[in-house]
């Protein structure tokens, strides 16, 4: 017998209906969450999405201005940007690094200073900011990286301007050079106005004019694709290309200047004393700029750096050395405007000089002597022991205060950088820098331009201007004008007047201008083979001691190391009669300043003279 169940068909309906409505009222809410959230995304958060998005494809990216051009004074180029492609890596789109660096090495030579600096550059520069892992690329390399690009994203090649220097050794020391941003520049420059540049002016020229030269930053929107490359523009702003600068420099006598020194090594600046404009300003040796411009090899660095030579080192502005005998017109100037001296006075000159109650024996350069000697006698054969005389009858007191107005003892304030302020030395500066008291005979010395004494190439050139223009003292200048991009024609520099020297009289400068004359034309003049028959030269020659030659020693150069002898000088204006330029040439263990130098002033004088009336 069967036990038959009865369904309560109208609760199972209920319960059924019931589960219904709760589902769907679930369905429900979570619809309405749904819409919500879409409304919230749609409406609400449009704005925000809508950035990111754009984001994802649109990049806004700096355009680097144009540097601006260096000329010489007649339009030759001496600085330029010259169009080149490099090879560089984005790290942020580069999963595998070291696997991207292997496979490119593979398709374009790869050297191991090309990786050094790669990894220099990464160490202080962000990861979103590309890195270049070769410069100037061949067209065939360029080629050969096309085809394969799609193999390497993050890696591109990019266009630009390379800094070029044509003229590399001749102009190095006066332009400088511009290199790589390094981390202690990133922490001065302004991160703006150099966004999107990798370069900056280092020394010279290219530092002492980098506002000038830089120009402003642009800048470009642009859609990239997925793989961070450019897709098209949508909006830019161009850059403000850097200013043009035109110097006073002759490219053609600089050139002139470097060749006379042949094998020898030294500084030479040429400056017109009307205007001060530097004509020309070597520096021997010099090196090629255009090393340093993407990274300098460690093997071509330590090699400019361990050499004797010394080729960084500028000696032009930086190199102090005694002026020798060159100081000679400058001090018998100073013995006339204080009355000490007249021209036609005489002095005896045994080859010797003695200090009163003192058994030191201050020698001339002629051990016999020159006898009976006046101002100009003494200029023309550069006789020691007349200025032994002068100096003591001076004093330090006034040698320093009549040597001052000239220049000695500070910097030309010339527009580039890295100038030194030579020594004019005095009885307080001995105090202040030794503690100990002035010596007598210490002034004689530094009548003949030795002892404490120091100045550099660029500062006896800028006295010996001042000499010539009669004690109008201009300040030295290398930039003549400045093109500025709205100008058709450039804007000149003005000419800075300094400090002018009072003269007490005007025969007091004849008397040293003829003398100077003499130097050079004069029958016993140390400077005879120089003599000029197109024009006179108004000169003197000068030595300066590397080593001091003891009481019982004799002076041999024959004898002595290339880097014991002496240095060489000569200084210089022409014509003598209306001076259009100034000379002054320190030749470093030369010699003889009338044999050495001299023909070197010679021949930067001839260039500039003869071709100028030509």
């Amino acid at each position: 017998m069967y036990q038959t169940t009865l369904k309560d068909y109208l609760r199972e309906s209920h319960l059924f209906r019931a589960r219904a409505i709760t589902a769907a009222l679930i369905i429900f809410l979570l619809l309405i969450l749904l819409i919500l959230h879409l409304a919230k995304l749609q409406i609400v958060d449009h704005a925000h999405f809508t950035t990111l998005s754009r984001d994802n494809r649109v990049k806004v990216e700096p355009l680097p201005p144009t540097r601006g051009l260096i000329y010489d004074r007649n339009g030759i180029i001496l600085a330029q940007n010259l169009p080149t492609h490099s090879l560089e890596i984005t790290p942020e789109r580069v999963k595998d690094l070291d696997k991207t660096l292997q496979e490119l090495g593979k398709i374009i030579h790869i050297s191991d200073n090309d990786l050094k600096r790669f990894k220099r550059l990464k160490s202080h520069q962000r990861r979103f900011e590309s890195i270049p892992i070769r410069v100037q690329l061949t067209d065939e390399e360029v080629a050969r990286f096309a085809v394969n690009r799609h193999l390497f994203p993050g890696v591109d090649i990019q266009a630009k301007l390379l800094r070029d220097y044509p003229l590399k050794d001749v102009t190095a020391h006066i332009l400088g050079y511009v290199g790589r941003i390094n981390k202690r520049e990133l922490q001065t420059i302004d991160n703006s106005s150099y966004s999107g540049t990798t370069h900056i002016g280092k020394n010279g020229i290219e530092k002492y004019y980098e506002e000038t030269l830089h120009g402003k930053v642009g800048l470009q929107q642009v859609e990239i694709n997925a793989l961070g490359r450019v897709i098209r523009v949508l909006e830019s702003q161009p850059p403000v290309p850097g200013m043009d600068l035109h110097l006073t420099l002759d490219a053609n006598l600089q050139r002139v200047a470097m060749d006379a020194f042949e094998d020898e090594n030294g500084a030479a600046v040429a400056i017109n004393p009307q205007t001060g404009d530097i004509l020309a300003m070597v520096s021997k040796p010099g090196f090629d700029p255009n090393l340093f411009v993407e990274g300098i090899s460690s093997a071509d660095y330590n090699a400019l750096q361990n050499s004797i030579d010394k080729p960084l080192f500028n000696r032009a502005i930086r190199g102090q050395y005694p002026p020798g005998s060159t100081i000679k017109p400058f001090i018998g100037l100073g013995g006339l405007e204080y009355g000490i001296i007249t021209p036609t006075q005489k002095k005896f000159c045994p080859g010797f000089f003695q200090l009163p109650n003192h058994d030191h024996k201050y020698r001339d350069w002629k051990k016999i002597g020159h006898g009976s000697v006046n101002l100009r006698d003494a200029i023309t054969q550069s006789c020691d022991v007349y200025y032994y005389d002068l100096a003591q009858q001076m004093g330090i007191d006034k040698l320093a205060e009549f040597l001052a107005p000239f220049g000695f003892g500070k910097k030309t304030g010339v527009d580039i950088t890295g100038e030194l302020g030579g020594l004019l030395p005095s009885r307080d500066w001995k105090r202040e820098n030794k503690n100990q008291p002035w010596y007598p005979g210490e002034t004689l010395i530094t009548g003949i331009g030795q002892g404490y004494f120091l100045t550099t190439p660029l500062q006896l050139a800028s006295a010996t201007a001042t000499l010539a223009s009669r004690g109008q003292r201009l300040r030295p200048r290398i930039v003549k004008s400045i093109q500025h991009n709205d100008e058709a024609t450039p804007t000149e520099q003005p000419i800075t007047p300094q400090q002018a020297i009072t003269r007490q009289s005007d025969a007091n400068w004849d008397s040293i201008f003829d003398a100077m004359l003499q130097v050079t034309e004069g029958l016993r003049g140390t400077a005879r083979l120089v003599r000029n028959k197109q024009y006179h030269i108004a000169g003197k020659t000068g030595t300066a001691q590397v080593f001091t030659v003891k009481q019982e020693e004799k002076y041999e150069a024959e004898n002595l190391e290339k880097k014991m002898i002496d240095h060489a000088l000569f200084i210089a204006f022409a014509p003598a009669e209306a001076p259009r330029i100034a000379v002054a040439v320190i030749v470093e263990n030369g010699g003889h300043g009338g044999s050495v130098a001299a023909p070197i002033a010679k021949a930067i004088m001839d260039r500039y003279l003869l071709q100028e009336a030509h």
